[in-house]
Formats: C-alpha cells, sequence, structure tokens
C-alpha cells in the first residue's frame, strides 16, 4: 500500500491525468478503495479519472460516509453515470441512507423505468428483504429446451446480477423453480426445463427482516435466492455478496449493543464525537441508575453489615460472580440466536440447560471461595472464630447467585424477542447490573438464615 500511495502522490505531483486513468485502471477495485481511504482528498479526483464501469465498481463498496462526501464533489456527468450504473440493489441501499432532498436529485439522473423500480424498491420496510433484492435475473419457461434457455442466456444474461441460478416461472410471473447453471450445461440441449426441476425451491418473503435472510443463506448453499410476494410472484433477487455485507453490518452493531451502547451508523474514527457522546451515555445513565439499586439493597441489610462486618469483604466476589455468569450466558444465546440455532420456542431447553451448567459452575466457585476461607483462616484470624459459617455462607450464597445470573442472562434475550424488542439490547452490562441488585438479595438472605444467633 505505501508502495501504491508515493506512486499516485507522484503522478498527482506530474500533473497527467492520462497516465493516472491508467494506472488506476490497472489497479483491483479494493486496490482503489484503499487509495481513497489513505488519499480522503483525492477520493473524487480518482473517481473522475477512472472509466465509468471501475468507477462504479469502486463507489459500490465504499463505505457511506465517504459516498456521501465523494458524491458532493463529483461533476454532474459522472454523478449521473455513477447513478445510472449501480446495480439496483446497491442504488437502493445508498438511496436509503440519503436525505429526501438528495435522493429526489439524484432520482431524477434515472431513466423513467429505473426511477420507478428505485422508487419501488425504496417503497420497502428499511430492514427488509425487499430493500436487498436486484430485479436483474434471468427467468425461463418449463416449456422450453434448454437450447432455447442457452440462448437466452447468452442474450439477457450481461444484464443479470448473476446466472449461477435461472428462475422458472409461470403465468403472471409465479415462481415455479430454479435451476442450477451447471445443471443445464451438463444435459443434452433437447431436455426440457420442466425435466431439470425438482421442485426443492427456497424463496425469500419480500417483506421478510433481512436478519432472516441472512440464517436462510447460512443453511443453503446458495448464492442467490429469489424474493416473492404473498401470491408467490417472483420480485427479485438477493446475492450472497449483499447478504455478507449485510452480516457484516448486523455483527458490528449485535457487538456494540452487547456492550452497553447504541449501534454506531459510522466508523468510529468518522463518527462526530459528541454523536459519539451522546450514543454512549443513555445505556451509561440506565445502567447507572440500576447500580443505585445496589446501594439501596445494601442499606436494607445494613444491620447485618453492622454485626458482621466480614460479611462486606465478600460483597465484590458475589456480585461480580453473578455478573459474569450473566454475562456469559447473555453472549451465548445472543450469539445462538443470531446464528438461527436459538429461537424462543426453545426457551425450556435453554433453561434447563442453564440450571444444570449454572449448578455446576456454581458449586466449582462455591468450593473454590469455601477452601479460600478456609486456608487463610489457617494463618490468619480475620474472619473470626465462625470461619466455617462463613465459609458456608459464601459457597451457597455463590451457588446461588450464578445460578441466577446463568438463567437471567439466557433468558433475558428470549424474554425481548419476545417482546418484540432487540435481544442484543440485553447487553452484558445490563444484565450485569440486575444481577448484582438481585445478587446481593441472595447473599444476605443466605446470611440471615445461616448467620442468625451467631453472628447476626
Amino acid at each position: 500500500m505505501e508502495e501504491m500511495v508515493e506512486q499516485i502522490e507522484l503522478l498527482l505531483e506530474q500533473n497527467d491525468p492520462k497516465q493516472l486513468q491508467e494506472y488506476l485502471n490497472n489497479l483491483n477495485i479494493s486496490d482503489v478503495e484503499e487509495l481513497i481511504d489513505e488519499l480522503p482528498e483525492h477520493g473524487p479526483l480518482f473517481l473522475e479519472t477512472l472509466s465509468v464501469n471501475r468507477a462504479v465498481n469502486v463507489f459500490r463498496i465504499l463505505d457511506f460516509p465517504t459516498q456521501e462526501r465523494i458524491i458532493k464533489k463529483l461533476s454532474g456527468q459522472r454523478v449521473r453515470e455513477i447513478v445510472i450504473g449501480l446495480p439496483p440493489d446497491d442504488r437502493t441501499s445508498f438511496f436509503s441512507e440519503l436525505h429526501g432532498d438528495a435522493v429526489k436529485t439524484l432520482i431524477l439522473h434515472l431513466s423513467p423505468a429505473d426511477r420507478k423500480e428505485a422508487l419501488v424498491l425504496l417503497g420497502y420496510e428499511e430492514d427488509s428483504v425487499g430493500r436487498l433484492m436486484t430485479p436483474d435475473y434471468v427467468t425461463v419457461r418449463k416449456s422450453w429446451d434448454v437450447s432455447r434457455v442457452l440462448s437466452h442466456i447468452r442474450r439477457y444474461g450481461k444484464n443479470s446480477e448473476t446466472i449461477d441460478v435461472i428462475y422458472v416461472i409461470g403465468d403472471n410471473g409465479v415462481l415455479l423453480d430454479d435451476i442450477r447453471i451447471r445443471d443445464i450445461l451438463l444435459v443434452d440441449p433437447d431436455t426440457k426445463v420442466s425435466q431439470l426441476m425438482d421442485g426443492r425451491l427456497i424463496a425469500l418473503d419480500v417483506n421478510d427482516p433481512q436478519e432472516e435472510a441472512i440464517n436462510v443463506f447460512r443453511m443453503n448453499n446458495r448464492t442467490a435466492l429469489p424474493v416473492v410476494d404473498g401470491e408467490n410472484i417472483l420480485l427479485g433477487i438477493v446475492t450472497v455478496d449483499d447478504i455478507l455485507w449485510l452480516a457484516n453490518e448486523e455483527y458490528t452493531e449485535d457487538i456494540q449493543k452487547i456492550g452497553g451502547t447504541e449501534a454506531l451508523d459510522e466508523p468510529y474514527l468518522d463518527i462526530n464525537l459528541f454523536r459519539l457522546v451522546k450514543k454512549r451515555v443513555g445505556w451509561l445513565i440506565i445502567l447507572f441508575l440500576g447500580e443505585m439499586l445496589t446501594a439501596t439493597a445494601m442499606g436494607f441489610f445494613e444491620h447485618a453489615i453492622e454485626k458482621a462486618v466480614v460479611l462486606a469483604l465478600f460483597i465484590p466476589l458475589i456480585i461480580s460472580s453473578g455478573g459474569n455468569s450473566g454475562s456469559q450466558a447473555s453472549t451465548l444465546i445472543i450469539q445462538a440466536m443470531a446464528m438461527g440455532e436459538v429461537t424462543i420456542a426453545d426457551w425450556w431447553r435453554v433453561m434447563r440447560r442453564e440450571i444444570i451448567s449454572g449448578l455446576m459452575l456454581g458449586v466449582t466457585l462455591g468450593i473454590i471461595g469455601f477452601l479460600r476461607i478456609a486456608v487463610f483462616s489457617m494463618f490468619t484470624t480475620i474472619y473470626g472464630i465462625h470461619w466455617l459459617m462463613v465459609g458456608i455462607t459464601i459457597g451457597i450464597s455463590l451457588v446461588g447467585v450464578v445460578l441466577w445470573g446463568s438463567l437471567a442472562g439466557s433468558m433475558l434475550p428470549l424474554v425481548l424477542k419476545k417482546l418484540g424488542a432487540d435481544p442484543a439490547a440485553s447487553s452484558a452490562p445490563f444484565v450485569a447490573t440486575l444481577v448484582d441488585v438481585t445478587g446481593l438479595i441472595i447473599y444476605f438472605s443466605v446470611a440471615m438464615v445461616l448467620l442468625k444467633d451467631i453472628m447476626i
């Protein structure tokens, strides 16, 4: 990359547009994208210099903030060429991020047919499959033979997003089946399309959530999937490159939410500092108010702490163990839900597993906690003459707190999903705060029972 940057800077100094164009056109698309990242002030010049086709391909892989910044500085002719050249799904994705006035201006560059197509795509819900689909695909009839299909592909395939899969339609555009191109290429030219149909059709509903499309692609070995409406009419296709891009965005958002912040809609280093603070402060306030309940819970057991000061020594141990087990469970369940491995219907199986694993983890930590007190009591009197009962109290409390943390962390994402909320919102910090408060109640309740009339 350093060598490319140096070469580009040299060509810019020489002010030779022809040599610059030749150099840029010989680079990989991804290399040009990296150059724009390294030399953002020259991004518009690079897109003006590239051939139209390569400029379109570079533009479509840029992140939205860079696209928006560059499009404002391009000539009207190049803007028109890029907007027209973008595949419909990429164009829709770009338009959906822009302000309404900007969309109105850019959409005027399209032909009447493309303009209508863009407006239709933009009419679907923001997070629906309809926003991902492209109407560029190849369709055939089941009565055709393979020879006619191949002739049709030669004529119309160049305008298709992909020709890996051919779609069989019936009357009124109803989707009947899809056929992989290799099945067409490996049979006799006189073979009828109906003979190649196997009925194992997998299709996406145009109103399905985009996350569902990710799971369908993950579970099936497909490079593209058809999109249909409620009457099974073929509306478009979604290709795997769009799904990979979407999956990366969803993963990034979930990680940010799990960390206890709103999802960032642009790269960390590009986002305005005040917007960054705004996206973080909301959760921090909620978590802070939640942690204030910890002080309330400790105030309720103030009398017990006064009589058995030694109990206060283990408060950090208790609440951190519960919070850690809850955070572990929450992260595992959110990941499993994102992968399609766990659904709301699996709640009892999840709870049963977490009861068993929570007990095993709690017993493990409880034994370690008890042994720690027992060993220290051989060399110090810090735990007093009733160290055995203190150790038992800590051991039992750890079992209860870790078990509760595992249950809370695993069930909360499922409950939020059931209520229609984002499971990632049950982030590790939120679960930890919840378990901190309830963990103290469990701890002091066990202490009140076991140490009553002994230390309390």
